[in-house]
């Protein structure tokens, strides 16, 4: 296993370019194939691209929120010691893999934000207890937990098609929780991906000590080199000053945030995003004690999220000219037309595995697979709830590999992609044998 991580480790090194030039190389094939598979003329191609440039604004906006503001919770003196207690039991490196993955794994399967922040510090901090774990791997071990967030409770797709009046309802129905994340193959796939990946990670561990790179001192720090700590800002013994260091204020304001999450959870609101980012912010407000405090832990936090803000406009651009094409449908088309009934959800999966390069984000994902795929179950007999959970499957299986949600765990780690993507490959390949297996026996039932 060694010898095969070594070989992808080795591949991703020489080949794979930096997350933006994948972004800049991925739009321009996109381009090329709305211009030759399916005909479209440039000017149009070029249109669909600027106007879709900005249509995930506000999702990178909430990317770029959850992973600054979560920097500054975690690094918060009362949260750094509790994670150091759960990580203080771990003595040995392949031990901190399989915890790196556990924490990543079941954050991720809870919500997907959630675990993708708290993952990548698990890592760092158990790469930075741990003497002898190798760095590049505890934190691909830690984003691979990602892939449950398609088996879990924030799954978009079947979250979303489970809510009376969503989109597609009037094409589907109303798909129950019951028949998708919580049906019984669903659940014993969560079980395997949870038990499995884990042994997975620890074995792609290098046994030859001279291939371990453990963590650098410079990104096991919450500052760069040279960086001045953090301390109250202003000793003059001014109003201005004694507002900037008020604990007062901030004991205030981060009681209104966390009282408005008790409302909103008391009148039956959900977790989404916002409302995760909203409680990580005054969380965060309330342990870093003052404004001052809070205000320059966040400026060390933004420093992590430039590569969000620069790509994932790109993203959302290649999304606009896969749905404005009709690429999704050609690509749909070519694994749909040989399916049966009992092979529709293998084929989704693999079809969405594949889409999922260009349109990684599972909701957008949706919007332009799912119609095609919902007019194929049912043309066919296949199962609807199977179809919707193949795209969802497939989704977050090529996740693995997709650069658009490496990019925060790369951001907190201070790693580069061709650092991690060697063993997410293997990871990926792990990942899609479980997940075929599943959509190959459950496709089995129908009928």
């Amino acid at each position: 296993m060694n010898k095969i991580a070594g070989f992808f480790t080795e591949l991703m090194r020489r080949y794979l370019p930096d997350p933006f030039v994948f972004a800049i190389g991925l739009t321009l094939l996109t381009m090329v194939m709305a211009i030759a598979v399916e005909g479209q003329p440039v000017p149009a191609v070029i249109t669909s691209w600027g106007k879709g440039f900005w249509s995930l604004l506000a999702f990178t906006t909430q990317m770029a929120v959850i992973l600054a503001m979560g920097y500054v919770l975690a690094t918060a003196p009362l949260t750094d010691r509790l994670l150091d207690r759960i990580v203080g039991a771990v003595r040995t490196p392949r031990t901190a893999i399989i915890v790196a993955t556990l924490v990543g794994g079941i954050g991720s399967y809870l919500n997907w934000g959630f675990g993708l922040v708290i993952g990548g510090i698990v890592a760092k901090k158990l790469a930075t207890r741990v003497k002898g774990v190798h760095y590049p791997l505890i934190i691909a071990a830690a984003y691979s937990g990602f892939t449950l967030y398609g088996l879990g409770l924030s799954a978009s797709i079947p979250v979303l098609i489970s809510t009376k009046g969503h989109p597609m309802e009037k094409l589907m129905g109303v798909v129950p929780l019951s028949e998708t994340i919580f049906s019984t193959p669903m659940l014993l796939t969560s079980l395997v991906v949870i038990v499995t990946l884990p042994l997975l990670n620890a074995w792609l561990h290098p046994r030859n000590p001279a291939d371990i790179v453990e963590i650098r001192p410079a990104a096991s720090d919450g500052q760069d080199e040279g960086a001045a700590p953090v301390h109250s800002i202003g000793g003059e013994n001014t109003l201005a000053s004694r507002l900037n260091n008020s604990r007062l204020l901030s004991l205030l304001i981060g009681l209104c945030g966390i009282a408005y999450a008790v409302f909103h959870f008391r009148d039956g609101g959900s977790l989404d995003l916002n409302l995760i980012n909203f409680l990580i912010l005054f969380l965060g407000v309330l342990l870093l004690g003052t404004p001052a405090q809070y205000v320059a832990k966040l400026n060390e936090g933004i420093k992590t999220i430039s590569g969000i803000i620069l790509q994932y406009p790109f993203y959302a651009g290649i999304m606009a000219i896969m749905a404005g094409s009709g690429l999704v449908d050609s690509i749909s088309r070519v694994f749909v037309d040989i399916a049966t009934p009992q092979t529709l959800p293998f084929w989704g999966l693999i079809s969405s595995f594949v889409i999922n390069f260009f349109a990684p984000s599972g909701g957008g994902h949706w919007v332009i697979q799912g119609p095609f795929m919902i007019d194929a179950a049912k043309a066919i007999g296949s199962s609807v709830s199977q179809t919707s959970m193949s795209v969802m499957l497939g989704n977050a299986w090529n996740d693995l590999v997709q650069p658009f949600w490496i990019l925060p765990a790369l951001a907190l780690s201070k790693l580069s992609l061709k650092d991690v993507m060697g063993y997410t490959v293997i990871m990926m390949f792990w990942v899609g044998l479980v997940y075929i297996g599943a959509m190959l026996l459950w496709g089995a039932q129908i009928g």
